[in-house]
């Protein structure tokens, strides 16, 4: 820092010695974590090997955990004599602010009912549509239309690249509770650098497809099994400029999306087999980590996890451990899949594509099948019966259904005829 006039002397190199960490510098999220941690840890919390913003205190009666974004903070216990024991502890420590129940936590909507718990980014969705002036704009059933191939060498840029850039950046913060829009966003952050007219009107499409859903999320129903199940699937060659594959998953804990992915692979894959393996390679790491998880939060969960794909070939590179010819040039991270299936930590089965629900993850599809596995991964609207008369996206599918199937009988009546 800088001394203030009238202190430093000419010809003297003088510095100024920091007493305490002052708020704004790069290292005071730092100091603040290590103090706060310190002061759990000396509380008897012990910090989580899954996640270091984790911390949890076991004992015979009671089970707490704990969970830090910053300064924000999450409490979750099976002991109401605990918690207010630990909000006593924090308070006479940093003097916090007590909000009650979990309602609202960094833009996401949390509530709760005897089906379960679900979780929305509604305010946040209707901000992003204000701020971007698609307000009053058309609704759109889905997201991406199923032909649409975008491209980095598309010539016609677009004039102002800082405001796609943030409206990419603010649909990025959304697919925290919104999975049907991660295929989406992921293929419109590849172009940053240079976004072209194409590119935004595509970003346009996306917000009108959120504005046709804003108070759709996460459901958690509170009768679930407790059992990982994991769909694997990729898209070969998928992205048009470099060729690469495009790597989709989802994780479920019973019935409950937990975990999800949409990205592009690292590396060119030589075939469809190849891009698929790769695929279930990251699905596996992500299923090691989510174990690793459920330990730290006291769950049990000693049998193996379901992991489901649509490719046969896949399925035989990871159970038939014999070096061939055209599998032996994948790198090795990939045969973590075989070490994980002999451990007994993941069980492989095959799935027929039309029930591959981590498909909309890796292509963009159409209306109808984008929503009937949007219903499957318990992806819903909780607000639909405040609609009303309004234009609501469950209606346009209904209506859509309808006109497939009287074609599908007219189609069968001129084959009988």
């Amino acid at each position: 820092m800088e001394l203030p006039l009238g202190l430093a002397v000419k010809g003297e190199n003088k510095v100024c010695k920091l007493l305490k960490s002052l708020y704004g510098l790069k290292q005071a999220s730092r100091q603040w974590f290590a103090k706060l941690s310190t002061a759990l840890l000396d509380y008897g919390f012990t910090q989580g090997n899954s996640d270091c913003s984790l911390f949890i205190k076991k004992s015979e009666s009671s089970f707490i955990a704990l969970l830090i974004y910053v300064d924000d903070v999450l409490l979750a216990s099976d002991s109401l004599l605990e918690i207010e024991l630990l909000k006593t502890f924090l308070h006479d420590k940093f003097t916090i602010k007590d909000l009650g129940e979990l309602k609202y936590f960094l833009g996401l909507e949390v509530a709760r009912s005897k089906n379960g718990i679900s979780i929305c980014q509604r305010k946040y969705a209707l901000d992003i549509l204000q701020d971007t002036g698609v307000l009053g704009a058309k609704p759109a059933a889905f997201p991406m239309e199923s032909n649409l191939k975008l491209t980095a060498t598309d010539s016609d840029l677009y004039e102002d690249p800082s405001t796609y850039r943030r409206m990419v950046g603010r649909l990025l913060y959304l697919t925290i509770t919104r999975p049907d829009l991660a295929y989406s966003v992921q293929v419109l952050s590849q172009f940053l650098a240079k976004p072209a007219v194409s590119h935004y009107q595509a970003t346009i499409r996306v917000l009108r497809y959120l504005k046709a859903t804003p108070r759709q999320g996460l459901f958690f129903p509170s009768s679930s099994e407790l059992q990982l199940k994991a769909f694997s699937d990729s898209d070969w060659a998928g992205c048009v400029d470099t060729r690469r594959s495009v790597t989709g998953f989802a994780i479920f804990l019973g019935n409950s999306l937990i975990s999800w992915k949409s990205k592009k692979q690292a590396t060119i894959s030589r075939s469809s087999a190849e891009a698929e393996y790769r695929a279930l390679a990251s699905t596996t790491c992500e299923i090691q980590w989510l174990l690793y998880a459920l330990q730290d939060l006291n769950i049990n969960h000693q049998q193996p996890t379901l992991l489901y794909t649509d490719s046969k070939s896949a399925l035989s590179i990871a159970t038939n451990p014999v070096q061939h010819e055209r599998t032996k040039h994948i790198q090795i991270y990939c045969h973590l899949v075989r070490e994980k299936l002999q451990q007994n930590i993941i069980k492989l089965f095959h799935i027929p594509s039309r029930l591959q629900l981590a498909d909309i993850f890796t292509k963009p599809k159409g209306s109808l099948p984008f929503h009937h596995t949007l219903r499957k991964m318990n992806i819903l609207n909780i607000h639909v019966h405040l609609e009303g008369g309004c234009w609501s996206i469950a209606s346009q599918i209904e209506k859509m259904e309808l006109q497939s199937k009287e074609a599908r009988v007219k189609v069968g009546k001129d084959v009988k005829s």
